[in-house]
């Protein structure tokens, strides 16, 4: 059974099969920079399993690093670093379809994790938006 996802907008979707090679919430400066959230979930898979149906608008985040995303509504998408991830390519996990089948497995960059991440468990917790029923 093949992994699937999308971007918000459908314009871009994917699918990847067999087990991934990790899942990792990445805590560096440069994702946390590009996606515009405190950390962000990659799960990667050899590229010659995933496929990926609609165009990516690119952009070369380093040297080697190309981020691909949604041209229409701008979800950030897949990470591709030939030098340090050779045939890898790296797909944010919050497009998963099911994010729930995929819990991550590790934490990475925590050295330039923000200082109150660690903390996230402790804050209050709502249901949904606070105020609203």
């Amino acid at each position: 059974m093949a992994t699937t996802g999308k971007c918000h907008c459908g314009a871009i979707s994917w699918s990847a099969d067999g087990p991934p090679e990790h899942h990792a919430v990445c805590h560096c400066s440069d994702c946390r920079r590009w996606s515009g959230a405190p950390m962000v979930g990659w799960i990667a898979w050899r590229a010659d399993r995933v496929t990926i149906n609609g165009a990516t608008a690119r952009y070369h985040s380093s040297q080697h690093g190309t981020r691909e995303f949604c041209g229409a509504c701008g979800t950030g998408l897949f990470y591709r670093n030939p030098e340090v991830l050779p045939g890898i390519i790296d797909i944010q996990s919050g497009t998963l379809d099911d994010p729930e089948s995929q819990p991550p497995g590790a934490q990475i960059m925590v050295k330039e994790r923000l200082g109150w991440a660690p903390g996230i468990a402790d804050l209050p917790a709502f249901q949904t938006y606070p105020g609203v029923d």
